[in-house]
């Protein structure tokens, strides 16, 4: 079995190299005009939204002992 090898694969590896650098330039002057990077906080989505507060670990223990009842009662 052979392989043909054409004059195209010189035209694909240029192209291949101006794609590259197009998408280095582009992130380069990406990176210098953000100056703060974009957090789901700073969104209006989570703005209400608050913190744990002390009483979290209470749910822990709840979906705990409903996962060892959950086995009690499948495998009796």
């Amino acid at each position: 079995m052979g392989v043909i090898v054409n004059k195209e694969n010189n035209l694909n590896d240029e192209l291949s190299r101006r794609i590259d650098a197009d998408l280095r330039a582009k992130m380069s002057t990406a990176a210098e005009t953000s100056e703060t990077p974009d957090f789901a906080e700073d969104s209006d989505y989570v703005k209400d939204f608050k913190k744990t507060g002390k009483f979290g670990w209470v749910w822990i223990i709840l979906i705990f002992g409903a996962a060892i009842s959950l086995f009690f009662i499948i495998f009796p």
